[in-house]
């Protein structure tokens, strides 16, 4: 035989062994009711999120009288990106809907001028940055949770469309890890929002030491679930999850009897509703709780992810 004839030969035989060897399973997508099931999930943290804003800041602003225009704002947004959550926690088709990612685009927008809007009004006091201000002018962190909103929104808009046979991405990397980095890090911030607030009230609840205790150690278990290895049973953080979500519902219970305690109590509504602690401001603890159950399922689904 010729040296073609063997090398032809030799070729022929690795092919025949390369097709006998079993085809490893792919991570990626085959299942069009994973993506969506992780997206609605996404959808209704966005939801939840939204109503806490809208609320929150429905509160707060008449408090401050709308001296600004701007200060309407928020619940315009944050009234569409709850119904556009609430359309999408509906929707079970695999697809984006440009409409709705549209919107959740405009609260992530909303949420960064927001922030710029209430820092302006903290450092234009008289004292700039300091305690004083910190505790009794705009908040800093409230525009994060309609940033974070539109965020968690986006992200499921674009794993639901997720095309058969790709890992589901999100601003060019893996959705589910990139989406328990969002939650871990939203999980810093608000807790340290309601430290500040808590301080101001000198903690004089041993109750108030919960939501700034419990949600950075879920904030760090979802930074290791985004950064760690990825097939990991995580259990524990899906517990720790859970357990944030509930912090929010109790922390609803216990600022509602916060308010009770003022003077007057609930006969006095119109002035304790706005001088006692923000009723509709724990739930988004819940929302970041539920935002890093999805992207613990959608990594469990998908390693890759």
């Amino acid at each position: 035989m010729t040296d073609r004839a063997v090398l032809t030969d030799l070729m022929n035989q690795l092919e025949r062994i390369e097709a006998s060897l079993p085809i490893p399973s792919s991570p990626r997508i085959t299942d069009h009711r994973i993506t969506v099931r992780a997206a609605r999930r996404m959808n209704r943290s966005a939801g939840l999120l939204a109503a806490s804003v809208l609320l929150d800041s429905a509160v707060e602003h008449y408090r401050g009288q709308f001296r600004n225009p701007a200060m309407f704002t928020p619940l315009v947004v944050g009234s569409l990106s709850l119904a556009t959550s609430l359309h999408g926690l509906a929707d079970k088709r695999p697809e984006t809907h440009r409409l709705r990612h549209a919107t959740y685009g405009l609260s992530a927008v909303t949420g960064i001028v927001g922030t710029g809007f209430h820092v302006y009004n903290v450092l234009k006091r008289p004292g700039g940055l300091d305690w004083q201000n910190l505790f009794y002018g705009a908040p800093l962190g409230a525009p994060f949770a309609i940033l974070l909103s539109g965020l968690i929104g986006s992200t499921a808009e674009q794993v639901r469309n997720t095309q058969t046979g790709e890992v589901p991405t999100v601003f060019g990397g893996p959705a589910a890890r990139i989406m328990a980095l969002v939650t871990g890090l939203g999980l810093f911030g608000t807790s340290a929002e309601a430290a500040l607030l808590h301080f101001r009230g000198a903690f004089h609840d041993p109750a108030m030491f919960a939501p700034v205790t419990i949600p950075p150690i879920g904030g760090a278990l979802m930074l290791e679930a985004a950064l760690g290895p990825s097939r990991q049973d995580r259990w524990f953080t899906r517990l720790w999850m859970k357990l944030t979500t509930a912090l929010g519902f109790i922390g609803v219970g216990f600022h509602i009897w916060g308010v009770q305690r003022n003077m007057g109590g609930w006969r006095n509504w119109r002035q304790n509703l706005l001088n006692g602690p923000p009723i509709p401001a724990p739930p988004s603890f819940t929302a970041l709780a539920l935002a890093g159950l999805a992207a613990l399922g959608l990594l469990e689904d998908n390693p890759d992810a």
